[in-house]
């Protein structure tokens, strides 16, 4: 199993995720489409030439997709029961079509849960950064992760 179990997790520990995602127009039209998201932000080359972007910016629910999804593979596939939340969810730079992107993770706080004994509570930080290395996501994520069999 990739994922980590509760018990192999250690507040402060930190993830640089190899993994790196060029996000395209595409994606950004397919999601922003999929979800019935039709704001001109995310949408409209020409409405996007009079604002102060310039151009269409990366739906920030997709960014945020991103930044949980490229995490799991070294974190949680497998071993994750449930995504409980997301809190302080931030987008405080815009990503663009043709940014790449790579996440890192950290581990902020672990819980023991009396009502699920063969479970705990992992709270994890996530930060999407561009190519330039510019902070352009960051989020809280409570996760009931699965404790080691025994």
């Amino acid at each position: 199993m990739a994922g980590l179990y509760f018990e192999e997790f250690n507040v402060g520990q930190r993830f640089e995720h190899a993994m790196r995602r060029t996000i395209t127009e595409a994606d950004n039209v397919w999601f922003s489409s999929m979800t019935h998201n039709p704001a001109p932000l995310h949408l409209d080359a020409e409405y996007c030439k009079n604002t102060e972007f310039g151009k269409p910016l990366v739906n920030s629910c997709l960014t945020l997709g991103f930044m949980v999804g490229m995490s799991v593979g070294d974190t949680t596939v497998g071993t994750t029961v449930a995504n409980l939340g997301w809190d302080e969810v931030r987008f405080p730079k815009p990503l663009f079509h043709g940014d790449t992107i790579h996440i890192v993770s950290e581990v902020l706080e672990l819980r023991e849960t009396k009502s699920r004994p063969h479970n705990g509570i992992v709270i994890f930080r996530h930060q999407a950064y561009n190519q330039h290395d510019v902070l352009v996501g960051e989020c809280k994520r409570t996760a009931l992760m699965m404790r080691k069999p025994a």
